[in-house]
C-alpha cells in the first residue's frame, strides 16, 4: 500500500497570531526599560520610531506570506535566487534564534525578581530543550493560551496609564545631541522583529483559503489577519506604555540601567514597576502590589514559551538544511521520537552559555539585534528585486525602502557594537565551515567509482488483492504496529479465525518533516522491515497487506487511513508509557478515539 501524507495544515489564525505574539509581544518587557536607559525621558522619540519599523516590517511580511504560501522563511524564499545569499541569511536568522532563547529567559526571570537569574534562566533553558528532546505536541496550544491573560494584563495596564499621559507629556523632552547619537540609541533598542520569520516559516501549516487547493495554494485569510491584529497591538501599545513610562518621576540613568524611587535596577522589569505605581496609586499599594504580582507572572511565562518557540525555531531550520545537504547529516538523525538530537543539543547548550556569560540584558540585546535584522533585511532585498514574482508596484517600492532601512540598521550594528561583531562573523564563520565540510565530502564521493547497487537485505512482497481468496469476510481489519510483541500477534490470530483482510500499518512519527519524508519508502526503515519481514513469517500463507506513512501526527494519520481503506475495525496496542511522557506527548488511544468514525470499532489490546 503507497500511503500519501502531507504536512496538515491546521494552524488557524488565533495559532498564527500567537505565533507572533509570543515575539512581537514579550518586547514590551524589556525594550521600554532598555529605551529609558538609552534615552532617559526623551526615549518616547526612539520607541515611537521603533513601532513605525515594527509596522513598516510586518506589512510587508503580509505580502511575503502571500507570495509563499509554503513557507516565506529568509531560507526557503530566497533559495531559488541564491543558495549563498539563503546560507547566509539562514545562519544570521540561526545567530537570532540562539539570542531569543537566552534574552526570553533571562527577562522571564528579571521579572520573576529571582536572585541571579541568569542561572534560572539556564536552567529553564535546560528543562525546555529537554522536554523538546521528547517532541511535546501541545506547546503551541499552550503558547496561545498564554498569550490571552498578557493581553488582558497589557490592555489593564494601558487603561491605568491613560489618566497619566498628561503627566507623561509634560515630562517628555526633546532628543538630545546629534543625528548619529540618536541614531545609534534606535539602533540599540530595535529588538523582537524575529516572530515576522517565525510567522512567514508557519505559511506551510496554515489553513488554505476557501477555494484553494495544495496546487495552488492561499492562505492570505490567515496570515494577513494573525500580522494586523499583533501587529496592531505592539506598535499601540508599545507607544502608549513608552509614553506612559515618561509620568513616573525621580527616574535616574545610572551604569547603564534605571533607578527609580525605592527601587533601583527596573530597567529590566519597568512594566511591572508601572503596573504597580498605576495601579498602587489608584487602588492602594495591596492590589497595586497584587497586579505588578500578575504582570510578572504573566509575562514570565509568555517569555518561557518564546524560548520554547526560539528553540524548536532552530531545530527546525537545522533539520531543513540538513536534508538539503547543508549541514553535515548528522542534524538530521532522530531520536524515537522524531527529534533531532544534536539539533536539539545546539539548541540548547548555545544559549545557555550566552545566558550565563553575558548576564546583562542590554549586552544580550546588542547581539539578538544583528541576527534579526540581517535575517529580515536579507529576505526583503531578496524578496523586492525578484523581477519574477507578482507585487504591486507600490508594494516593491516600500518593501525595497524598509530593506534600505534594514541594510542600514545592519551595518551600523556590525560597526558600533564589536561583540554583535564577534557573534555574527563566529555563527557565519563556524555555519560556513560546516558547509564546506559537507560539500567536500560529497564531491569526493560524487568522484568516487560507483559501486554496483546492493539490493536491500529484507524484501516483503505484498500480497495482492486478487490473491486473498482465503479471505471469506468483505469486511477488514487495520492494525497500527511498532513492534513484533502480541498486538501483532492478535491481529494476526484475529484476521485468521474472522477471515477479515488485515492491514498491518507502520507509522513513523516526525515532528519535522519535509517533502522528502512524505516520499520515503518502507524500504529506508529498518524498523519497519524487520516488523513487516517478520509479520509476513507469521502470517503464512494468510498474508496482511503492509502500510507505511512518515507523518508529523500518528493519529491522524492512522484514522485517514483507517478511513481511506474502509476497515471495519482498528486495533492498537496500550500504550507503555509513564505519565509524565503521556502528558508530553499525548495519549495516542484517546487522540484516535476522538478523531475516529463511529462506523469503526476501536479495539485496545492490552
Amino acid at each position: 500500500m503507497i500511503t500519501t501524507v502531507k504536512r496538515p495544515r491546521n494552524v488557524n489564525v488565533p495559532r498564527a497570531a500567537a505565533i507572533l505574539y509570543g515575539d512581537w509581544g514579550t518586547s514590551k518587557a524589556y525594550v521600554i526599560g532598555l529605551a529609558f536607559a538609552v534615552g532617559g525621558y526623551a526615549s518616547f522619540w526612539l520607541i515611537g520610531a521603533m513601532c513605525v519599523l515594527t509596522a513598516l516590517v510586518g506589512i510587508n511580511y503580509i505580502i511575503i506570506c502571500r507570495l509563499y504560501p509554503d513557507g516565506g522563511g529568509v531560507y526557503a524564499s530566497v533559495r531559488h535566487r541564491s543558495e549563498i545569499i539563503s546560507i547566509v541569511g539562514a545562519f544570521l536568522l540561526i545567530a537570532d534564534y540562539l539570542v531569543t532563547a537566552a534574552i526570553s529567559a533571562l527577562s522571564a526571570f528579571r521579572y520573576l525578581g529571582v536572585p541571579h537569574p541568569e542561572k534560572f534562566a539556564a536552567a529553564a533553558i535546560l528543562v525546555i530543550g529537554l522536554l523538546n528532546l521528547l517532541g511535546p505536541k501541545h506547546t503551541g496550544g499552550l503558547a496561545f493560551l498564554i498569550s490571552v491573560p498578557t493581553l488582558i494584563v497589557v490592555i489593564t495596564l494601558g487603561l491605568f496609564s491613560l489618566p497619566h499621559l498628561g503627566t507623561a507629556i509634560g515630562h517628555l523632552q526633546p532628543l538630545q545631541g546629534g543625528f548619529w547619537q540618536n541614531w545609534g540609541g534606535f539602533v540599540g533598542i530595535v529588538l523582537a522583529l524575529s516572530g515576522v520569520e517565525a510567522i512567514a516559516n508557519a505559511t506551510g501549516v496554515m489553513r488554505l483559503d476557501p477555494g484553494s487547493t495544495d496546487a495552488n495554494p492561499s492562505v492570505r485569510k490567515t496570515s494577513t489577519p494573525a500580522l494586523l491584529w499583533v501587529m496592531i497591538e505592539v506598535c499601540i501599545f508599545t507607544a502608549l506604555l513608552g509614553l506612559a513610562m515618561h509620568a513616573l518621576g525621580g527616574l535616574q540613568i545610572a551604569n547603564g540601567d534605571v533607578n527609580a524611587p525605592g527601587a533601583e535596577g527596573v530597567r529590566d522589569y519597568m512594566l511591572r514597576y508601572m503596573g504597580e505605581t498605576f495601579v498602587g496609586g489608584a487602588l492602594g499599594p495591596a492590589i497595586g502590589h497584587a497586579f505588578g504580582f500578575a504582570v510578572s507572572i504573566t509575562f514570565g511565562l509568555l517569555l518561557l514559551s518564546a524560548v520554547n518557540t526560539a528553540i524548536v525555531d532552530l531545530i527546525t531550520i537545522q533539520f531543513l538544511m540538513a536534508r538539503d545537504r547543508e549541514l553535515p547529516s548528522i542534524f538530521q538523525r532522530l531520536n524515537k521520537w522524531g527529534v533531532p538530537s544534536i539539533g536539539m543539543l545546539l539548541a540548547t547548550v548555545v544559549p545557555m552559555l550566552l545566558v550565563v556569560l553575558v548576564k546583562d540584558m542590554a549586552g544580550l540585546a546588542d547581539l539578538y539585534a544583528v541576527g534579526v535584522v540581517g535575517a529580515i533585511a536579507t529576505n526583503l532585498g531578496a524578496t523586492a528585486t525578484d523581477w519574477k514574482l507578482s507585487i504591486k508596484k507600490w508594494e516593491r517600492t516600500l518593501m525595497f525602502g524598509t530593506f534600505i532601512v534594514m541594510a542600514a540598521i545592519e551595518m551600523s550594528l556590525l560597526i558600533d557594537k564589536p561583540n554583535a561583531r564577534y557573534f555574527a562573523v563566529t555563527v557565519l564563520a563556524v555555519g560556513l565551515i560546516l558547509r564546506g565540510l559537507v560539500q567536500e565530502r560529497r564531491m569526493k564521493k560524487d568522484a568516487a567509482p560507483t559501486a554496483k547497487p546492493v539490493a536491500f537485505p529484507i524484501q516483503v512482497a505484498p500480497a495482492s488483492p486478487e490473491s486473498g481468496s482465503e479471505f471469506t469476510s468483505p469486511e477488514s481489519i487495520l492494525c497500527a504496529v511498532r513492534g513484533t510483541g502480541r498486538t501483532l500477534d492478535f491481529a494476526l490470530r484475529e484476521s485468521r479465525e474472522t477471515g477479515r483482510r488485515l492491514y498491518l500499518l507502520f507509522v513513523r512519527e516526525q515532528r519535522f518533516m519535509t517533502e522528502q519524508d512524505s516520499k520515503r519508502k518502507w524500504q529506508e526503515d529498518p524498523e519497519a522491515a524487520e516488523i513487516f519481514a517478520a509479520a509476513k513469517e507469521k502470517a503464512g500463507d494468510h498474508s496482511p497487506l503492509f502500510c507505511y506513512a512518515v507523518s508529523e501526527s500518528a493519529a491522524e494519520t492512522i484514522v485517514d487511513i483507517a478511513a481511506t481503506l474502509g476497515t471495519s475495525r482498528l486495533i492498537l496496542g496500550a500504550p507503555r508509557r509513564n505519565a509524565l511522557v503521556n502528558i508530553l506527548r499525548g495519549n495516542l488511544v484517546r487522540e484516535v478515539s476522538d478523531l475516529l468514525p463511529e462506523e469503526i470499532d476501536l479495539l485496545v489490546y492490552a
